[in-house]
Order: C-alpha cells, then sequence, then structure tokens
C-alpha cells in the first residue's frame, strides 16, 4: 500500500528560490493556453496578440507602466499584512476608501495650489485607506475575529459607498446622465510624465517598496513582524505586542492601499466613475505572492501584471475574448504559485506501508 505525505523542507537551495516562480509563471501560462484552446482560440495567436499590444507601440508600453502603479501599491498594502501571517485581501475597499477621501477633499478643501493639494490628497487617502484597513485589524486584534471575512466584507461595503456617490450627490450635473464625479482642477492632478499617463504615483510606489525593504530586513519592528508571522508563541514568550502590531500593519497596508485610491483619481481619471479599479486590489494579492514577499520584487512582477492587462485588452479587440478571460489567466498563475509556494515549503514523499504490520497494530 502506498500512501503520500508532506515533510517540512529545512533547507531550501538558491536555486530553488528563483526557479519556483519561475516555474510557477510558465505552469500559469501553459493552462491558460489549455483554457484558450478549449474556447477555440489557438493559444500561440492568443499569447502574441498579448505581447504585439504591450510591446508593440510607445502607448502600450507606457501603459503597462501605468497599470502597474496601483498593481504596486496594492500588492505592497498586502504585502505587509501577510509576512505577518494577516490576510488582509481588503486592498479593493481600503483603495476605493483613498479614491472616496481624494474626492471629498478636491470638492470640499480645495486650494489653488498643486503642492499643497499633493500634500492634502495623500493625507486624507492614506488616512482613509489605513482606517479601513485597521477597522479589520481591530475586529483581529480584539476578538480575533477572521480577518479573510471581514476585509472581503468591507470591500464591497467600499465599493457600494463609492457608487453611492457616484450616483448620488456627488455625480457631475453636466455629465448627462453618465455615472461621474466632477473633473478634478488642475491643482488637483498629479504631475505625469510627457504625453503619456504614467504620474507620480510612480515615484511613490518605488518610494514605498523601498522602505518597506528597509523596514522588513533591517528594523527591529520588521524582526518583530517576521518572528510573529513564523513563531507567534515565540512571539509571546519574548514580549511582542502581537495585537499592537496587527493593528499597525493593518493601518500601513490599508494606508499604501488608499494611495493607490489617490493616484488612480489625481493622477490617472481627474475624476471618480463606475468600475474605475478594474480589480487591482486583488491582482495586488497575485503581485504580492509572486514577488515572494519581497518588496524589491514588487515592481518588477507588477510590470509583469501590467503586461497581461494590457495584452488582455488587445485580447479583446483582436480575438473578440471578454475581459474575463484575462482575469481567468491571472487566477491560474495564482492557483500555480500558490501551488508552487507550497511545494517550495513541504516536500511530497511517497511512503510505502507494511499491510502485515498495519494488521498486527490494529
Amino acid at each position: 500500500m502506498i500512501r503520500f505525505k508532506f515533510e517540512p523542507r529545512l533547507d531550501n537551495p538558491a536555486w530553488m528560490n528563483v526557479m519556483i516562480p519561475v516555474a510557477a509563471v510558465a505552469l500559469g501560462l501553459f493552462t491558460g493556453g489549455l483554457f484558450f484552446a478549449a474556447l477555440g482560440v489557438n493559444p500561440f495567436q492568443a499569447y502574441s496578440a498579448v505581447l504585439s499590444g504591450a510591446f508593440g507601440s510607445i502607448y502600450g508600453i507606457s501603459e503597462i507602466v501605468t497599470k502597474s502603479i496601483p498593481i504596486m501599491l496594492t500588492a505592497l498594502a498586502g504585502l505587509i499584512c501577510y509576512k505577518m501571517l494577516i490576510w488582509n485581501i481588503g486592498a479593493e475597499g481600503q483603495l476605493c476608501m483613498g479614491a472616496i477621501a481624494t474626492v471629498a477633499v478636491v470638492r470640499y478643501f480645495f486650494v489653488d495650489n498643486r503642492v499643497a493639494m499633493f500634500l492634502i490628497m495623500f493625507i486624507a487617502a492614506a488616512a482613509a485607506g489605513g482606517l479601513w484597513g485597521a477597522a479589520a485589524g481591530f475586529l483581529k486584534a480584539k476578538w480575533n475575529v477572521n480577518e479573510t471575512i471581514t476585509t472581503l466584507m468591507l470591500n464591497y461595503v467600499a465599493i457600494n459607498i463609492s457608487e453611492y456617490f457616484i450616483y448620488g450627490p456627488w455625480k457631475d450635473p453636466s455629465s448627462m446622465g453618465f455615472p461621474f464625479t466632477p473633473n478634478f482642477p488642475d491643482a488637483a492632478r498629479l504631475w505625469v510624465w510627457g504625453s503619456t499617463r504614467i504620474h507620480a504615483g510612480l515615484f511613490i510606489a518605488l518610494a514605498i517598496a523601498v522602505i518597506f525593504q528597509i523596514i522588513l530586513k533591517r528594523s527591529k519592528w520588521g524582526y518583530e513582524i517576521r518572528v510573529i508571522g513564523e513563531n507567534p508563541r515565540a512571539a509571546r514568550y519574548g514580549g511582542m505586542d502581537i495585537a499592537k502590531n496587527i493593528l499597525l500593519v493593518t493601518f500601513i497596508g490599508g494606508a499604501v492601499a488608499g494611495l493607490a485610491g489617490m493616484g488612480e483619481m489625481a493622477g490617472l481619471h481627474g475624476r471618480m466613475s463606475r468600475g474605475f479599479s478594474m480589480g487591482y486590489g486583488y491582482t495586488g494579492i497575485i503581485v504580492a505572492w509572486l514577488a515572494r514577499l519581497s518588496p524589491i520584487y514588487v515592481p518588477l512582477v507588477a510590470l509583469l501584471m501590467g503586461i497581461l492587462l494590457v495584452g488582455g485588452d488587445t485580447l479583446q479587440v483582436v480575438m473578440g475574448l471578454p475581459m474575463a478571460s484575462t482575469q481567468i489567466l491571472q487566477g491560474l498563475i495564482l492557483f500555480s504559485v500558490l501551488g508552487a509556494e507550497t511545494l517550495s515549503r513541504y516536500r511530497l514523499r511517497v511512503a510505502k506501508v507494511d499491510r502485515k504490520l498495519n494488521r498486527e497494530a490494529k
């Protein structure tokens, strides 16, 4: 009789840490190819369309960077929580709250000065996203409420709040019935790079990636986050305040996601409309894990996701496939990554069971 069992890997070689995410992406693309084939689309033509759409023009390349900005921020928002095994999947809602706060300060506290408006929007978006994330963190720290459920539910609440404002009190009266808020004044727009749509949010995201890398690798607080995530009992024995750290990481994570909302409003769209996020909060989860929870790799992986999103637009136009097909491809990649992550932590062993000894034992 043969049984399979998982054994923890005590020591992984360096090449495995590099090859596992590469192999996981390759497996995700392969299964994605099977999915395209099932839809009656040649997988090679589909991937060729993705690449030509993403790299076939300067506009396509700039759009990769533009779309990667909110993905970087939401990935970093989740990453700092996942390091402590806090399953914050609420970056989508925190991004929405950051966007709502940005629109609110432009509407009610507008100052005709770009630097002043940037600071006001930055603080408002970070505070709104941070408090939204800390709400789930408080429930977790106080009563051990499952943060996966609360952050997921808060996503829907935030999205519905944004739609209330878009369709209700903040709706632009000159939009001819379309659900838009009024356009931002020039002083409330972020700086953009030339004629592209790449905005200053890129530098915010890169700076946060560097700061997180330093905090997690070099600071005492980063050490506490790692210890709490890897061994909560040892953390308690060492006198670490777990509840305070839960509140802190959920607030900081939410604040970073809120800045993604500010970037989408003040940097890209210039107003709030229905569906402005395109699920960046969920894509950030994939990116955080693909980057193996390392902040410094997040920008590179976010660019990969940017390629898929820009290429996905081409799939719709050239192949006539729905946008959901790109999201399914992302899901297949995430599934492959999580499976590979498990295999990197555990070794699958085949154990033979002696039936005679088993019967005697019974």
